[in-house]
């Protein structure tokens, strides 16, 4: 027995892949489960087409040949990322997943209220939250938090190194004052 998803365009979330670095080929095939728009840095167009995927956007592309036909170009004034998260907004996709070496994501703040973002390195997720986010995960779970203001949390304890751990298995609910909160999960 089989089963069919339909998927509306745009429903999933985008995946840029900046710089792909140690990430974890397993988890770039669970991102890619559901044929979301694939994006690349045009430094990573060979290795990501010898992967065997359909690339359908190269950002930064400097006078590159394209093996693969009907692939869009995003022409980068700036920074490449920039570029991708402009591009995604004016087309109005909802959500990204980035793949990058690190998770920088406060440099993206100004982005944050226009469409959601989850960078993922080799180690982590990150991604900013509301006040009143609740997630379930289970015991021995870590987030990494950015503690730039005070914040309540239940659930968690933090341990020597400042890094925060889900007590029992369960709900997770973080509640602040400010528009986001940084956080980080261990991948």
């Amino acid at each position: 027995m089989s089963s069919h998803h339909i998927v509306r365009e745009k429903q999933e979330p985008a995946l840029y892949i900046h710089d792909l670095g140690e990430f974890n080929e397993e988890y770039l095939g669970q991102l890619l489960e559901w044929s979301p728009t694939l994006i690349v840095n045009a430094t990573l167009y060979e290795k990501i087409v010898s992967l065997g995927l359909k690339v359908d956007i190269v950002v930064n592309a400097a006078d590159q040949e394209f093996v693969q036909e009907n692939t869009k170009v995003i022409p980068a004034k700036g920074e490449a990322l920039d570029e991708v998260l402009d591009y995604l907004i004016k087309e109005k996709y909802s959500a990204v997943n980035v793949i990058d070496t690190k998770a920088k994501l406060r440099e993206l703040g100004s982005y944050i209220d226009e469409i959601n973002i989850v960078i993922f390195t080799a180690t982590e997720k990150a991604y900013a939250i509301k006040s009143g986010f609740s997630v379930w995960k289970p015991k021995g779970s870590v987030f990494h938090i950015e503690v730039l203001s005070y914040f309540e949390t239940s659930n968690l304890k933090q341990d020597e190194n400042g890094d925060f751990v889900v007590i029992n298995d369960g709900f997770v609910t973080f509640d602040f004052n400010n528009s986001y909160l940084f956080i980080s999960e261990k991948l």
